[in-house]
């Protein structure tokens, strides 16, 4: 089997394009790259001693869960873009990789063009890092904690679809409980990486009904630019005790969830 994957270069993601090399001949892994110290430089995200302080966690749950940065197997064939480059450069070049059984999008910049036509003729799939259609757009499951839903953190498997994280969904992948959203978020990763191998390892993945979502169920639609320092700080200044997010995760309503896989 031949999987391409449209990928960024955090340890997260690296860990996905791993996981699938696993069970794939090969896999074509298109990685956009960002700095791997946000926060502490000027990227994605802005420089900032609150931007600093917030990665600061983030990159400790991510190295829990993920570990460092680190080379890929002999099986992967990597092509390194710069993220936002992806739309400028044509399936001519990226032909070898427009040649697989199976096509996965997690963390690639926004895909527009002959590509995006493309990948949604080929069937592919998206993993949304937010709980569809209840958040959608940018750091879902930031805004998730920051409104203390906590049952709401997790992921979406969908088809890819021209629209922001509007196609049609599979499953929602979930986390176990943990003692801090920033490890909440990062499970919920983790969550989302094992449900999608383990569904594309058996097949079970293309058998799942796809379900449209419903916009009228959306509780936040969010951009980047809103996620900001007063935002961060403020987020940062008022924790939520470690009982708290286990009555809230103990009491998660199930049936709110499309085929959930708790990892």
């Amino acid at each position: 089997m031949k999987i391409t994957v449209f990928t960024s270069n955090q340890p997260r993601h690296l860990s996905l394009i791993k996981d699938l090399a696993s069970i794939a001949d090969i896999v074509y892994a298109v990685i956009e790259v960002n700095t791997v110290f946000p926060g502490e430089r000027a990227d994605f995200f802005k420089k900032s001693d609150v931007m600093q302080t917030y990665f600061s966690k983030v990159i400790a749950s991510e190295k829990k869960f993920f570990g460092n940065i680190d080379f890929l197997p002999e099986n992967v064939r990597p092509l390194i873009l710069k993220s936002g480059d992806l739309n400028k450069v044509s399936n001519t070049i990226l032909a070898p990789a427009l040649n697989s059984n199976e096509y996965i999008v997690f963390g690639a910049s926004y895909i527009k063009g002959e590509l995006i036509d493309f990948l949604v003729k080929e069937n592919a799939y998206n993993i949304h890092m937010g709980v569809s259609p209840y958040y959608r757009g940018s750091s879902c499951n930031f805004w998730a904690a920051y409104e203390k839903n906590y049952d709401m953190i997790g992921a979406t498997i969908h088809m890819l679809s021209k629209g922001l994280d509007s196609g049609e969904m599979l499953f929602h992948a979930l986390p176990k409980f943990e003692e801090n959203p920033f490890d909440l978020g990062m499970r919920a990763v983790k969550s989302a990486h094992k449900g999608l191998t383990e569904n594309l390892k058996t097949g079970n993945l293309s058998k799942f009904r796809r379900i449209p979502q419903d916009k009228s169920k959306e509780l936040r639609y969010t951009k980047n630019i809103e996620f900001n320092d007063t935002v961060a700080a403020d987020y940062l200044s008022n924790p939520t005790k470690t009982s708290e997010i286990s009555d809230i995760i103990l009491n998660r309503d199930i049936e709110n969830f499309l085929n959930p896989f708790i990892y």
